[in-house]
């Protein structure tokens, strides 16, 4: 039987006397599109002045590509906080996680020279787990999908763990701990399951084999549980800085996005604390990522999608392949609407606006501020993804720049079209922009406003 011991990041003391306590800023970094705006380089970047960096949702579908010193790591399960060195990094609650996976990532991030132990990374306790079974029937509903329904997930069985999350039947890390409930766990889940893998034509489960694989990796994983609730509230009130990192993006969230064609949690910034166990109040500043332009991977509706030159050179000079899964992203002209929803809707206090180099060189810019829906002007896109599908952009044009931005530091480096375009961005947008990269490198930075000003 395995027994869970105290983690090591938690000390065996009380809280101290409330009159000691001093709440410092805690800041919430969300993508502001569909996923990809370089959200690893600005957690990164950020995660110097962070004593802990959380992460709060999502799974191993995200992926994270962080350049440092010319080095380049690829996170999907860890926060990108493990690669600075005396950080706390926190896999949350609101997180489904893959074991297996995970001990691959921390294997193949050692390789490169990067310490992970207890003291340095924490898994919540009542973190959900992704079991080989979630990943089949992620793969067998889309393969069975007719043309139109498919959903482009990345088949590594994130929905269905989140659907066996709210379904009360979730195998969490905390049961690894204890064989009889972990078999029960298992029991209850594939009174689910093997019904499903029926309907879809696919052999029961191999429920000893199941069991056999949690009791191998349960070992491995353990060491790293806690009660990250408990520890985060008690970092805060010590006064620790915490930056709360997410996955995907805002137009991806499972309420708030352009659904079916979303993932299976929520993205905004409301999940932060939701996903680690702290109050509302723990969020004292919501950075929005957002892309000098718009992607997406995968299907569902965009409506400033260019299938052209413009599109093609904007891929291209934006390396524009998927981290996890290298399937070409979809490309198009930056979207105000879309992002002044998002900004509404995670609260967002300010941008870091990314990728600006990749619009060097082009004669003429196009920003979309509304969509014409059957002869009818709208300033966000509807819910509703029948009319979502006939929308068409409303594009304001603005003159290009020749100049290179790539690698700029400060605002005295950007042409005068540059500077104009940021500064329209945070017009239509209605949210200023609060850090400027220019290039994949962390030090390609321009700082405007810090997020973890107290």
């Amino acid at each position: 039987m395995f027994r869970p011991v105290r983690h090591p990041a938690i000390p065996a003391r009380g809280l101290e006397p409330v009159a000691e306590r001093i709440i410092m800023a805690n800041v919430v970094v969300v993508g502001a599109q569909w996923g990809d705006e370089g959200k690893g380089k600005i957690v990164d970047w950020l995660s110097e002045r962070a004593d802990v960096i959380a992460r709060f949702q999502g799974g191993h579908n995200a992926g994270h590509t962080l350049v440092v010193d010319g080095k380049v790591y690829k996170l999907n399960a860890l926060p990108s906080g493990v690669v600075r060195g005396g950080k706390l990094s926190v896999i949350g609650n609101g997180v489904v996680l893959d074991p297996w996976h995970l001990v691959r990532e921390i294997a193949a991030i050692r390789e490169q020279g990067v310490t992970i132990t207890p003291e340095t990374l924490m898994i919540a306790e009542n973190t959900p787990l992704i079991l080989p079974i979630h990943g089949e029937l992620d793969r067998a509903r889309e393969e069975a999908a007719s043309k139109g329904t498919k959903i482009g997930t990345t088949g590594r069985g994130i929905g269905p763990a989140y659907e066996d999350k709210v379904g009360r039947r979730s195998v969490r890390v905390a049961d690894l701990a204890d064989d009889a409930t972990l078999v029960a766990r298992v029991d209850r889940a594939l009174q689910h399951h093997d019904p499903l893998r029926r309907g879809l034509g696919i052999a029961p489960v191999d429920r000893d084999a199941l069991i056999a694989q949690l009791r191998e990796i349960a070992p491995q994983i353990l060491p790293y549980a806690a009660p990250v609730w408990k520890v985060l509230n008690e970092k805060r009130r010590a006064g620790k800085r915490i930056l709360f990192e997410g996955a995907q993006g805002a137009l991806l969230d499972i309420d708030f996005g352009t659904y079916p064609f979303v993932t299976s949690s929520n993205v905004i910034a409301g999940q932060a604390a939701t996903g680690v166990g702290l109050g509302p109040g723990a969020i004292n500043y919501v950075l929005g990522i957002v892309k000098a332009y718009t992607t997406r991977v995968g299907e569902g509706p965009f409506p400033t999608e260019l299938d052209d030159a413009d599109g093609n050179r904007l891929g291209t000079r934006g390396h524009e392949f998927g981290t996890v899964t290298g399937r070409k992203r979809r490309c198009g002209w930056f979207d105000a609407c879309l992002v002044r929803q998002t900004c509404a809707t995670s609260g967002v206090n300010g941008i870091a606006l990314t990728k600006l180099d990749v619009l060097d060189g082009f004669d003429t810019l196009k920003i979309c501020v509304g969509y014409d829906l059957d002869g009818a002007r709208l300033d966000y896109l509807p819910t509703a993804a029948e009319q979502q599908a006939r929308c068409t952009p409303v594009y304001e044009e603005m003159p290009g720049w020749s100049q290179s931005t790539e690698g700029a530091r400060s605002w005295a480096e950007l042409p005068a079209e540059a500077i104009k375009y940021v500064r329209r961005v945070e017009e239509l947008i209605g949210c200023p922009v609060a850090l400027l990269s220019t290039s994949p490198e962390r030090e390609d930075t321009i700082l405007v406003t810090d997020p973890f000003a107290d």
